[in-house]
């Protein structure tokens, strides 16, 4: 029977299902609506379609590295309420798609938010083979959990880097498990070193730095703010090199409070980062922080 785009469009409106997965239910079911119907309800689609216009304020954030520590993820996916969020099925949804990120290396959560000219499935996360069941979709295993927990489910976003020869990876996932941190270090992996990257990794979640050195900080960004506090000393009346030593010395506390490495150290405050790494040298050899991802639910 030949599946028109009109009973697409009518087992669409019926079920709120996509339009690939309405056409398939279709011809699953040899053009039967009712049965298509069933299909979906069957597979979670249309359960998982119906709920799929309500927000997702809540949810979780996920982190995996490989046994070496040279590969590490985080990823964010959010749910309608705190009580989901604390699901353990929830959960090990979370953390099983940080390991398919990890293993199948997607570019993009869907296709769509791929540049123009770019599409490709394979780079695609939802559209990727799962892989601990390569019969089903990503989009699939998350319907399915869709169904079983009752919530709609949103996969939001996913870091995921490689570390270059000489360098490893140190996560953090806060008791909420809302907050995530990947901390890529320059040095060997030691056990002294591993424990120093956690703690520079609690250190972004407490601090939320947004660059890790100074030189890291885009020229506009530094315009903006000579631009700012040139506006505050205006009023002065003081000299203009006198303002202008004064604007650099605000710029130096900016630094000071947004770049990790000149952070003062969480846990010890007489030292910064940078120094706190440099007093780990005769147990841990030399350290230094690459780059970093922080990932808290419901922030940009």
């Amino acid at each position: 029977m030949e599946i028109t785009a009109a009973m697409v469009k009518e087992l669409r409106e019926k079920t709120a299902a996509g339009m690939m997965d309405c056409k398939k239910a279709l011809v699953e079911c040899g053009g039967d609506m009712d049965k298509a119907v069933d299909y979906l309800r069957t597979k979670g689609l249309a359960a998982a379609a119906k709920k799929a216009h309500r927000s997702t304020n809540e949810g979780v954030v996920a982190a995996w590295t490989d046994a070496g520590q040279t590969l590490g993820v985080l990823v964010e996916i959010n749910c309608e309420t705190d009580f989901v969020a604390r699901n353990e099925k929830f959960r090990e949804l979370a953390a099983n798609l940080a390991y398919h990120v990890g293993q199948a290396a997607p570019a993009y959560v869907r296709c769509e938010d791929a540049p123009a000219g770019a599409h490709d499935a394979k780079l695609c996360l939802m559209d990727q083979p799962y892989v601990h069941d390569a019969k089903l979709a990503v989009k699939d295993y998350v319907a399915a959990s869709i169904a079983v927990i009752g919530e709609n489910i949103v996969v939001r976003r996913f870091a995921r880097h490689q570390a270059p020869a000489g360098g490893f990876f140190a996560s953090y996932i806060h008791s909420n498990h809302k907050l995530g941190v990947l901390v890529e270090i320059a040095g060997a992996a030691g056990d002294a070193a591993r424990e120093a990257g956690r703690n520079v990794a609690m250190q972004v979640a407490a601090a939320n730095p947004r660059w890790v050195r100074r030189e890291d900080v885009p020229a506009d960004v530094l315009e903006h703010e000579r631009v700012i506090f040139r506006e505050q000393m205006k009023e002065s009346g003081k000299p203009a090199q006198v303002i202008e030593k004064i604007v650099e010395g605000k710029l130096d506390k900016f630094f000071k409070e947004n770049c990790l490495v000149e952070q003062i150290y969480i846990r010890d405050d007489k030292l910064t980062v940078k120094a706190y790494l440099e007093s780990l040298a005769p147990a841990a050899g030399a350290l230094d922080v690459r780059r970093f991802s922080r990932l808290q639910v419901g922030e940009e």
